[in-house]
Order: structure tokens, then C-alpha cells, then sequence
């Protein structure tokens, strides 16, 4: 994620940053040798309530969210929303997988992920949804609804090099290979691997892909579990008598709820108590698995605390956060600010 906007220093932002300093909200990020200290806060900029939809009578209850080509695609309840990822217009609600003269009905969707032209979409009633990005026609179902086959629910979709990853209830991550999935495969895909999360039950999961490791946001076993992806490959048909377990170190109380991973940052929410936290962390720490964020924020500026976020997605400078508890997805802006100390 690019910072793409370098503030100058005038007084308004000169206070936002000293309130971050005192307030935690943010921190600083420079090299105690150099006059430059680099400052990152996120503010409010957006955003998508029910009353953007259709007609504005319906609700809104986000889970999963996702971006590609500047779509912005959103697990509503029984239905996928998709707005323009820009101007935040609303472009279409859709309602079924419909293939040929098959249609089956939306329901109770958890996650999504969009990858080579095809939309990944996780149901609850233990099945994944494959269709096509353009044209949003059907191409295949995984499961058929029933939950002791296939999946015993799905909480949480992320696919990429190669790979589908499904989080299902409890422990279990199944992995399928993208190849395996085609408009002529059938439903009861067998995995390609299993992978264990140590802890969990039946809360949406959030996971995401980086420098060769899957990455979950392990609220349960209060850490990010790692899995290394080329180890998946390799011990794949061992995994399916005894799951892959991952790589992880507890916090004492953080609960992570969310994470997505881009090319400068990690960014996270994390639940402690009675609090939510958006939180962000060096890529390159993180991966490394140190824990220090640069931005640690309760809410904006003092203002509008947030939910539990269940999702985050990203398009450039702009971070989107499905704050489940409000009902909304909120867009953000994150801020850089640079101050040169005079000595």
C-alpha cells in the first residue's frame, strides 16, 4: 500500500500528531540517530451503510469483504454486494449461483476472495461458491449444504498461488488446489491438505497470503498462526491423516480478528477485553513475527470507536474495515507525516 499523500506540517495536524503521541493512537517510526521522524495516523474519510443500498430499507450486516479492479465486493447476510471501490456506489446485489439452468440461492455468507478472474464466496450452510469475476455466472460449488460432507460450515475463504484455503468449523482448514476446481468438477471435492488452528469453533476467520505463508488471524489461540506454503506442498498427503500445524507466538490477551497483508504493511484488528484495535505492523516485522505496530488506534481521533472487525481490504492509501458490531464498512485513510527536529 502506497503512502500516497505526505502531509505538511501546519497547526492542525502539528495537535492530531501530539494527541497520537499522548493518546497511543499512533506511533512513530524513525532512526534515533536522524532528525526525520516518520508519523502515521489513520482517519475517517467514508463510510457504506444499508442506506446506500437498493433503496435504502434493507440492512447491512458485514462479514467478509474483498477489492479487485476496483470493485468492492461485500458478504451481506444472505447476498453479495458489490460497489464501485472509488466513488463507493453501489452496483449490484447478487442473490444466487446460477449455472445453466441450476440456481441456487445465497445464504448465509461469511467470506470472499477474488482471484484469476473467479469470486470465491464462503457460506455457513457448508458450501463455497465459485463464479466467474466478469460475468458472475457459475462455474462450481464445493459442498452440497449438507454439513457433514464436504465442510462443516465455511468461515473464512482465501485463494492464491495455486491454492484455496477454507476455514471450517473448529480446527480445520481444508486446502484445495485452484486446478482442481472447473466447470465440470463435482461437489465433493477430496482436500489436497489440512491444515489445524490449535483453537476455534464456529466465528468468521480471516486470513491472508504473504512471502510464501498463509497467515490466519487466530483469535481463539490469541495469536497469527503462520503456515509455510512450499511445506504444505511437500507434507500435503501426510496432512490428511494429521492436519499441518502452524507456527505461532501467543499474546497475552490480544484476540486477532483480522489481518491483510500488503506490500509495506500488516494491517490487523485485534480485540482486548472490551476494546477493539486497529492495528499496523511492518510487513517485514510482522513476517518475522515482531510485534511492534505503528499505528494503535481505539478509534479516530477520539471519535467513533470501532466494532469488532471481522474483515480488511485495501486499494492504495485507503484501508476498508467490515465493522460487524456497527454495521458498516468504514474507509479509512492512513497518513504519513514527516517532522524534522531542529537541533
Amino acid at each position: 500500500m502506497e503512502l500516497t499523500n505526505k502531509i505538511k506540517m501546519n497547526k492542525l495536524v502539528f495537535s492530531i500528531l501530539l494527541l497520537c503521541v499522548f493518546t497511543n493512537c499512533s506511533k512513530d517510526s524513525y532512526d534515533e540517530t536522524s532528525p526525520n521522524h516518520s508519523y502515521y495516523y489513520p482517519t475517517d474519510e467514508a463510510s457504506i451503510t444499508a442506506s446506500q443500498i437498493g433503496d435504502g430499507k434493507g440492512t447491512l450486516d458485514p462479514n467478509g469483504i474483498a477489492i479487485a479492479n476496483d470493485k468492492l465486493y461485500v458478504c451481506n447476510g444472505d447476498v453479495l454486494e458489490v460497489f464501485n471501490a472509488q466513488t463507493l456506489v453501489h452496483l449490484k446485489t447478487i442473490t444466487n449461483y446460477t449455472k445453466g439452468a441450476s440456481t441456487v440461492a445465497f445464504t448465509k455468507l461469511t467470506s470472499v476472495s477474488i482471484d484469476n478472474g473467479r469470486i470465491y464466496i464462503g457460506s455457513a450452510e457448508s458450501r463455497l461458491f465459485v463464479i466467474d469475476e466478469v460475468t458472475n455466472a457459475g462455474i462450481s460449488i464445493l459442498g452440497n449444504g449438507q454439513w457433514w460432507n464436504t465442510f462443516v460450515h465455511v468461515f473464512g475463504v482465501v485463494v492464491k498461488d495455486g491454492l484455496v484455503f477454507v476455514k471450517e468449523k473448529e480446527t480445520s482448514i481444508k486446502v484445495f488446489l485452484v486446478s482442481q476446481i472447473t466447470d465440470k468438477s463435482e461437489w465433493n471435492l477430496a482436500p489436497f491438505a489440512k491444515l489445524n488452528t490449535l483453537k476455534g469453533f464456529d466465528e468468521v476467520y480471516s486470513m491472508d497470503v504473504a512471502d510464501g505463508n498463509l497467515v490466519v488471524a487466530g483469535r481463539n489461540a490469541k495469536g497469527y498462526l503462520y503456515y509455510n506454503i512450499a511445506g504444505i506442498r511437500a507434507n500435503a498427503t501426510a496432512s490428511l491423516k494429521a492436519p499441518i500445524q502452524p507456527v505461532v507466538v501467543p499474546f497475552n490477551e490480544a484476540k486477532p480478528l483480522a489481518v491483510a497483508i500488503s506490500a509495506d504493511w500488516a494491517v490487523t484488528s485485534e480485540n482486548v477485553g472490551n476494546s477493539n484495535f486497529l492495528r499496523l505492523y511492518p510487513k517485514k516485522e510482522f513476517m518475522d513475527k515482531i510485534y511492534n505496530p505503528r499505528v494503535n488506534a481505539l478509534d479516530i481521533m477520539g471519535q467513533n470507536n470501532f466494532g469488532s472487525i471481522v474483515s480488511i481490504a485495501q486499494l492504495n492509501d485507503h484501508l476498508f474495515l467490515s465493522d460487524y458490531t456497527n454495521k458498516k464498512i468504514r474507509v479509512i485513510k492512513l497518513n504519513k507525516s514527516e517532522i524534522t527536529e531542529q537541533r
